[in-house]
């Protein structure tokens, strides 16, 4: 009966993949209607009959920090303040920069017309490519689903993780295909939560799981140490997806793949953040995912030249080229209008409109004029690791200031391995190598050592990042380690979490 359900669903799915256009136009027609009798609606005069450029000139690009003040109306119980009625979910999200949480509203239309449609949109296409599939034949589904609490001020509120959120409003004929229970999911005690699910789910037939890539693997190594097992082939042999998403997964690749030397699952990419599920994969072995079109989320993008402009212009959908760095822009059925989320997205195809995440506006180095993004670094550290036999379980990035003597600085890379090179500096080199290959900008500023020095590759301990996940209050669910910095603040601050001296990598 699901496979009927999902091949049904696959019809939607492929006519707005057709008319990607279309189906954005109607979400904005829909997204006007639904803000013409709320607070934020009238403030800013929005109606249906309203022309996307009028739009532009009423509603300026928006920042959490101008948002918040509206939100902070919505959890004191307040009802129409930016979408219609009361809100009593609430994503928490302290994302990858700065220490202050942030709240984000998760009303009833948005969670199950956006969040939890993208997930049927996923596995609709998993099916319809995958017609054998047995995800759902007497097997269970494993979600990695963060922490709920109630609002410590207003009765009857909840938040916490998106993926907790979703775990809780799971529909009926889900809920039996997923383990562990829904209460054992939402522990907020992470290290317990990991222990309880490993213990129910080696006595289960596990067919899929989900969750971020840090936190899936100390799962899997949990499960191990509790089975005895050598590999996870041998205690998940009906494993046949894993859907990831949050950060690349192209760092965690080849660790997943040692885990399973019989054969790793189907990985497939998702882009479900707490403002709501934008992308998936489309086919095995493209890691590239279609944009989501019809789940109550109009898009625009604001293009690489403009993100630091103080009231930068964006572009719709129809204006978009590939091949191009833009920052996110989304309008929402949760009443988050022309909200800049801090992603940064590629597309590498118009037809259908497909994207790469490349990392966010304000993860990346540029300290020397050298342009160094997420992707840059995840790309470069990926070659690396595979050319010299290592994998990685965390890593971070800040420049490096040479002092008054002159011009000359360099980065610093941060890097915890799971299975370290046997010899650092040749792996600091050839690091610097395939980072100047694939940007050009970085491999400018090295010439000669001009600009640049060669990088410094720091490896510390294991468990040093998740020790200052953990004293910084973000540890499990959907928390993720920043990449690229601008200055030295995180990278110092988890350095401060090594147990061991640093590896000094010498010549």
């Amino acid at each position: 009966m699901l496979k009927i359900a999902f091949a049904q669903h696959m019809k939607s799915v492929r006519r707005n993949l057709e008319a990607p256009i279309a189906a954005q136009q109607q979400v904005l027609k829909t997204l006007l209607t639904l803000a013409r009798p709320t607070a934020w609606g009238q403030h800013y005069q929005l109606h249906p009959g309203l022309h996307v450029r009028q739009l532009r000139e009423r509603v300026p690009v928006q920042r959490y920090e101008q948002v918040q003040p509206w939100i902070e109306r919505m959890l004191q119980g307040e009802t129409n303040v930016l979408c219609p009625g009361k809100v009593t979910y609430f994503s928490r999200s302290s994302g990858t920069t700065g220490q202050r949480s942030k709240y984000l509203p998760v009303p009833q239309r948005n969670l199950r017309g956006c969040h939890l449609k993208g997930g049927h949109d996923a596995l609709a296409i998993w099916f319809d490519q995958n017609p054998d599939s047995r995800l759902f034949d007497g097997r269970r589904s494993i979600i990695m689903g963060g922490a709920l609490t109630p609002h410590h001020q207003q009765a009857k509120t909840y938040v916490g993780d998106v993926s907790a959120i979703m775990v809780r409003h799971i529909p009926f004929y889900g809920a039996s295909f997923v383990t562990p229970s829904i209460s054992t999911a939402l522990m907020a005690h992470w290290e317990e939560k990991i222990a309880r699910i490993a213990q129910v789910a080696l006595q289960q037939r596990i067919s899929n799981l989900s969750g971020v890539p840090t936190w899936t693997l100390v799962l899997l190594q949990k499960m191990l140490e509790e089975s005895g097992a050598d590999n996870c082939s041998e205690i998940l042999p009906d494993l046949e997806l894993y859907a990831h998403g949050g950060v690349d997964f192209t760092p965690y690749r080849r660790q997943f793949d040692a885990l399973f030397p019989e054969g790793a699952p189907a990985y497939r990419n998702t882009y479900n953040a707490s403002e709501g599920f934008f992308a998936t994969q489309y086919a095995e072995g493209d890691e590239d995912m279609v944009l989501l079109c019809n789940n109550g989320v109009y898009y625009e993008f604001i293009p690489r030249h403009a993100w630091n402009d103080e009231h930068p212009v964006a572009i719709p959908l129809s204006e978009v080229s590939v091949g191009e760095d833009y920052a996110l822009v989304i309008s929402t059925t949760a009443g988050l209008w022309r909200y800049a989320i801090g992603d940064t997205i590629r597309f590498t195809s118009t037809q259908p409109y497909r994207i790469q995440i490349t990392g966010r506006t304000q993860q990346y180095i540029n300290v020397f004029g050298e342009e160094v993004m997420v992707w840059n670094a995840d790309q470069a550290l990926d070659q690396t690791c595979q050319q010299l036999g290592a994998t990685i379980a965390n890593y971070t990035v800040a420049p490096v200031y040479m002092g008054s003597k002159g011009l000359q600085g360099g980065h610093q890379w941060l890097v915890e391995f799971d299975h370290p090179p046997q010899d650092f500096k040749k792996f600091q080199q050839y690091l610097d190598q395939q980072l100047q290959r694939i940007n050009s900008d970085y491999q400018a500023k090295r010439q000669h050592n001009l600009a640049l020095h060669e990088l410094t590759l720091t490896p510390v301990p294991g468990g040093t990042f998740h020790r200052w996940l953990r004293a910084q209050g973000k540890y499990g669910g959907q928390h993720k380690i920043p990449r690229l910095s601008n200055e030295r603040h995180t990278l110092e601050a988890i350095l401060a979490h090594s147990q061991n001296p640093f590896i000094e990598t010498t010549d």
